[in-house]
């Protein structure tokens, strides 16, 4: 495979997981409700995401409230929602810087200049996910700790959503993609980067003709 079409899919992978960063960060099923009661019919399924939480009834019914209050909500509700964000724009920063200096694209002239941008483009996706990971790993570890405390009731008892699930898929895109951008520019810049030539002095022989095997 060449190095263009490895760049294009680490393009792909890193929209790919660009996408579902945004589509984790809406989700508001990051904590569904833990059934873990002696009761098997369960009324209501409870989920809460960084926006808002949702109640849905067995009836298929479901109502969701947008939080009231920024200040008022959990540390890792607010980092989640400002980490998530910040992911999502600098994934389109990603994306735009990766278009400009890709192989398939004459926006700039082909050099190391161009190589460059490229790497700083499979950068931006890295970092892209290690920030996502951050919440997700938060988040997790928060649902994890209550679930196995005693002293949490067990209708406080929360599992991990399929918005977490999401998130993790979107990281391993964010990573795997801005590794394949970066290393294919990498190889890139060594094959184009100009070859160092040797050109031995040229000395007369015997017969005062010029020693054809000096010529490069």
């Amino acid at each position: 495979m060449t190095s263009a079409a490895v760049e294009i899919l680490g393009l792909g992978l890193g929209i790919l997981g660009w996408v579902g960063v945004i589509l984790t960060c809406a989700l508001p099923m990051w904590q569904v409700s833990a059934f873990i009661d002696v009761n098997i019919v369960v009324a209501q399924t409870i989920w809460e995401g960084l926006w808002m939480n949702c109640v849905v009834q067995s009836t298929g019914q479901m109502q969701c409230k947008v939080y009231d209050s920024i200040l008022a909500l959990p540390h890792e509700v607010q980092a989640g929602r400002a980490l998530t964000v910040i992911v999502a724009l600098l994934g389109l920063v990603a994306l735009m810087v990766t278009v400009v200096g890709a192989q398939c694209t004459n926006c700039i002239r082909p050099g190391k200049m161009k190589s460059r941008i490229v790497i700083a483009g499979g950068a931006i996706y890295i970092l892209c996910g290690v920030l996502v990971l951050i919440p997700l790993c938060w988040f997790a570890n928060i649902v994890i700790s209550d679930f196995y405390d005693p002293t949490v009731p067990s209708s406080q008892k929360r599992e991990m959503g399929a918005a977490l699930y999401i998130g993790w898929a979107a990281t391993a895109l964010l990573l795997f993609g801005g590794c394949l951008i970066c290393c294919c520019s990498c190889s890139q810049r060594d094959e184009t980067s100009f070859p160092v030539k040797y050109s031995a002095p040229r000395r007369p022989t015997s017969n005062g003709e010029y020693d054809k095997k000096n010529y490069v």
